[in-house]
């Protein structure tokens, strides 16, 4: 969806942020300063020093998370540094807050160094109930996600790995239920092995996927490729069953799936002809799609889904991500795993009405005020069942909460 450049700056300079903090606490005089600052708060903090779970129950540590990027790959911008990188990092916490009522604050660190990320999210955990990276440029951010899951003890979710993976495993569920077929006969090309890539092809793995041929700049994942990372060539090990080598237009020949996570207008429409029949294109490319929706369909495709607005089967990282947190925070999550992840797409896959689902619903529509609370719910609940959380909710609790939170009467729009 093209944007007015000169709209886009006003709103920016109008908004100057587009996140504030509030009080939750009003201070009429000496005795409220009293017991929300000195000595009030030294109660709470004895609590705490004798068991740090407290923290949870006295602070705003249980809605708080920090998302970290070091603007090493800004969506659709690459590797702009950490001031161009705000714009874009508010946007996000703007959207935790409104699609997961997640209190988020944007942290864009003057470094590319690995260590020094790692470093700093250890540092700052105690103020936070769980960590975001975003836009942090392959394959450092699969060792970040890794290093930090050891360390702390609170979830740490990648928007751009985790989220997108959730989006495509649910909406090739629905495809292939739109298309009575099953996923584990699928041949699943993959073009674009950074991180929403490799994320995505490992939860199709988990989901039951046999077929999966992923491709980087210099082609198909193999032994033959020269230019692997070591995740990437992690990844090749588990992929590319039929040992193909080469590239897209080698890989796609008998394809049911393609999913672009690479770059737009890479896919063209005439390889849509060298696939199986009813062909299921994906190109989630932003902010151009691999090929445009509308040249998938005349060249024969039969479900057709992009990652950004204006077409149908829209799959922006927002029915995923802020659902995700959510449910993480309401359960006090010490990790986020592939099981939950799980959980997170089979719900967002049955938010469509299954009176409605056909090959232009595949997914639920972006302001949809039921994908969120019940990602959140999902994902609560996984962890409990998992035990990886620390508080026990009853079923269909944090749905209720974060729906009414988001969508009933009492809130107020500001």
């Amino acid at each position: 969806m093209p944007i007015d450049r000169t709209r886009a700056l006003e709103l920016h300079r109008k908004a100057r942020g587009k996140i504030k903090i509030y009080p939750t606490i009003n201070i009429h005089n000496e005795e409220d300063m009293a017991l929300a600052y000195i000595p009030g708060s030294v109660p709470p903090s004895l609590a705490i020093q004798q068991d740090e779970g407290m923290s949870y129950e006295y602070t705003g540590r249980g809605n708080r998370i920090a998302v970290i990027s070091d603007g090493s790959a800004v969506l659709g911008l690459g590797n702009v540094g950490p001031y161009a990188a705000l714009p874009v990092i508010e946007g996000k916490c703007l959207l935790f807050k409104l699609f997961g009522d997640v209190n988020a604050l944007p942290m864009c660190l003057d470094t590319q160094d690995t260590e020094d990320i790692i470093h700093y999210c250890t540092l700052i955990a105690p103020t936070l109930g769980g960590i975001n990276i975003e836009d942090v440029a392959s394959p450092k951010t699969f060792t970040i996600v890794r290093e930090l899951r050891h360390r702390l003890n609170i979830p740490v979710l990648c928007d751009d790995q985790h989220g997108t993976a959730v989006i495509v495993l649910a909406g090739i569920w629905n495809a292939l239920e739109v298309q009575g077929r099953k996923l584990e006969d699928m041949k699943i090309v993959i073009n674009g092995a950074g991180s929403a890539g490799i994320a995505t092809a490992e939860l199709l793995l988990k989901a039951g996927a046999a077929g999966i041929t992923v491709l980087n700049s210099s082609g198909i994942l193999c032994e033959e490729n020269p230019r692997m990372n070591h995740v990437q060539q992690e990844l090749a090990e588990k992929t590319n069953p039929e040992k193909r080598t080469g590239g897209l237009e080698k890989a796609i020949e008998g394809a049911n799936i393609f999913i672009g996570l690479s770059r737009g207008g890479v896919f063209p429409a005439e390889y849509i002809k060298k696939m199986s029949g009813k062909a299921v294109i994906m190109a989630m490319a932003l902010p151009e799609p691999e090929i445009l929706p509308e040249e998938a369909v005349a060249a024969g495709a039969a479900i057709v889904a992009t990652g950004g607005p204006g077409y149908s089967n829209a799959m922006p990282n927002t029915l995923s991500s802020p659902g995700i947190m959510r449910g993480l925070l309401d359960v006090r999550a010490t990790v986020l795993n592939h099981n939950m992840l799980l959980a997170a797409s089979r719900a967002l896959a049955n938010v469509v009405d299954r009176r409605r689902l056909g090959p232009d619903k595949i997914m639920p529509d972006i302001f949809c005020d039921e994908a969120a609370p019940r990602v959140a719910e999902a994902v609560g609940q996984a962890a409990i069942e998992e035990g990886f959380a620390a508080r026990e909710v009853p079923k269909g609790e944090i749905y209720n909460n974060l729906w009414q939170n988001l969508y009933g009467e009492q809130i107020m729009r500001f």
